[in-house]
């Protein structure tokens, strides 16, 4: 059976020593969020995710999710009494503030939770990760009488959200959606069309949920500029905050699909249902990317969990599974073979998977403070600096965490040869599993789009020189120190591969759009490797400096010889990614559609 054991050493290491949390106690909640108290925080998280979660993960890949004759969903054996204990332990309201009942704390620590969850029961914790998504949106943009109305319970877990945007016809491009609001005397609105793919559309995990959904006010202009945003509740809620009668809202059925099979993906079909607008008319884009942002960035994570969780799973293997003899001679002379992790190949394979997940876990600490900052500073000037920041990374972290952790679920599941394959085993699921984060809230190849074709250019490109400036600078202050060279050396070379990238799409993206499109992709790939890099050299200084203080440890120790080996045998990929790109656009678009 598949085991699971959260990474605490590493997310500890990220916290206290490489990013110095404690540096932003002037900030509201994270004056909060002392060292014993995160401690005491993330012991618990592991302690719920290890012991709680991770049991259920085969349960609910096997079980799913069944609708009934009413349109009624249940959940996988287990999963609602899991909720309820997430729910009543206050984990759904974490950083969630405190006027609606939250605990107020960092969301770096809610994000280092949810890979905690993630990589223990992908699938459960998207029940949660949804609800503060859409909690998010109506804090944002929401009337103050909605907010009072769902926030709270939301953050409780008394009831869940979701988010309504996918239609048939439509997916990347919502301006084509057909669901229509017609506005009532009352000022609310009928809803009426069909949503799908709607992740926690049904279930039985709470007493209500609370959709908020893209439609097109009777009218309204053609095309994106037309869509309005609406929140509307499974059971509409009398004005004493009771629960009324049912909504005209129900799920048609649900999808059968290749993993997450414990998360109820379904048909929503809204048949007059009573919503009301959540800001203003026609500008339903600027609620939902609210909550979009928020869940591409918990969707980065659950590339990085599931690449962690599958990685464990495949260390352990490799150390008891006995085949053949070590090249160079029996390691292991009392048995019939030795353990495959003497093979290099093997050691290869993980160490591959092992150095990205400390990168990406790295980047993720990063980017969540920035998010703090961005949320909770009252320096204009910081907030403005971490919003770039977000803005930039979060189509990185999304395309590359989500594309490399399911390549890594591949690898781990490589290293139990035809055992992998076998479901008993789990590594399958972690595979099927990982697969949806590539595809939804926003595929890939979009988030490549989004950041060559809207977020580089920017505010005149101010994020990513930024980005340049600061990653430039750390590799001039280390230039001199010897031991720093195995990683400032290649990681200014890969710096230089990456703004040579950006010159070249600068010089030939706006005449030729189809040059942008066509390297995408690659540079997205290129940027988030040159960001791996600034992460390892930010912790191989910071081990170095805690060893040389007399501080060596094995974790320590091979933390440096894993950051040496992405160095080394991951790193120059930039090269090819710069390669790639310069080549421009002529042979990806020369051949006709028939000739496909």
């Amino acid at each position: 059976m598949p085991i699971y054991k959260a990474p605490l050493e590493d997310v500890n290491f990220l916290l206290n020593d490489v990013f110095q949390i404690d540096r932003y106690d002037n900030l509201p909640g994270l004056s909060d969020a002392s060292a014993d108290v995160r401690e005491a925080i993330l012991g618990e998280a592991a302690k719920l995710s290890e012991e709680v979660l991770q049991p259920l993960n085969r349960v609910g890949d096997i079980e799913g999710c069944v609708r009934h004759d009413d349109n009624s969903v249940t959940t996988p054996k287990g999963f609602k009494e899991a909720f309820k204990q997430v729910a009543e332990g206050g984990w759904l309201g974490l950083s969630a503030p405190t006027e609606y009942g939250g605990q107020g704390l960092p969301i770096t620590l809610s994000q280092v939770v949810t890979e905690f969850q993630s990589a223990a029961n992908m699938a459960f914790s998207m029940y949660g990760g949804l609800t503060m998504g859409a909690t998010a949106a109506l804090i944002v943009h929401g009337k103050p009488e909605q907010k009072a109305i769902f926030v709270p319970k939301m953050v409780a877990g008394q009831w869940t959200g979701t988010m309504n945007l996918t239609e048939p016809q439509c997916g990347t491009d919502l301006g084509l959606l057909r669901t229509k609001a017609a506005k009532q005397a009352d000022g609310s609105y009928k809803i009426t069309g069909t949503k799908i793919f709607i992740s926690a559309g049904e279930h039985d995990l709470a007493e209500n949920i609370i959709h908020l959904v893209l439609a097109r006010i009777e009218g309204a202009p053609a095309g994106i500029k037309g869509v309005s945003l609406f929140v509307v509740p499974k059971i509409l809620v009398n004005a004493d905050g009771s629960l009324g009668a049912r909504n005209g809202v129900s799920c048609g059925s649900i999808e059968h699909k290749m993993g997450i099979h414990g998360n109820s993906t379904c048909v929503m079909n809204y048949d007059g249902a009573i919503g009301w607008l959540i800001g203003e008319e026609n500008r339903g884009m600027q609620g939902m990317f609210v909550m979009m942002n928020e869940a591409r960035l918990g969707v980065a994570v659950q590339g990085l969990a599931q690449s962690e969780v599958a990685y464990q799973n495949a260390v352990a293997y490799a150390r008891d599974r006995l085949q053949g003899r070590a090249l160079s001679g029996p390691q292991a002379p009392d048995k019939p073979a030795d353990p495959i992790i003497v093979h290099p190949d093997v050691r290869r394979t993980l160490l591959t998977i092992r150095a990205f997940n400390e990168a990406a876990r790295a980047m993720v600490v990063w980017t969540s403070l920035k998010s703090d900052v961005a949320h909770r500073s009252n320096d204009p000037k910081d907030r403005q600096a971490a919003d770039d920041h977000m803005g930039l990374m979060t189509p990185v972290m999304k395309g590359v965490l989500t594309d490399v952790g399911f390549s890594n679920a591949v690898l781990a599941q490589q290293m139990y040869g035809g055992h992998g394959y076998i479901a008993e085993n789990g590594m399958e699921q972690f595979v099927r599993d990982a697969r949806i984060a590539m595809i939804y809230e926003g595929a890939n190849g979009i988030q490549a789009l989004d950041l060559v074709g809207r977020k580089l250019p920017r505010d005149g490109g101010r994020a990513v020189m930024a980005f340049f400036g600061e990653v430039a600078a750390y590799a001039k202050d280390l230039g001199a120190d010897e031991a720093m060279k195995p990683f400032v050396t290649p990681l200014s070379t890969a710096l230089g591969h990456l703004q040579q990238a950006t010159t070249w799409l600068m010089q030939n993206a706006f005449a030729k759009p189809d040059n942008a499109g066509a390297a995408a992709t690659d540079y997205m790939q290129l940027f988030g490797l040159v960001t791996f890099a600034y992460m390892w050299a930010k912790m191989a200084k910071v081990a170095q400096d805690k060893i040389a203080a007399g501080g060596a440890t094995p974790y320590l120790s091979t933390k440096l010889v894993t950051g040496r080996f992405f160095m080394e045998r991951m790193l120059p990929e930039t090269a090819l990614h710069l390669a790639r790109i310069q080549t421009g656009s002529a042979t990806t678009m020369e051949l006709a559609a028939e000739a496909f």
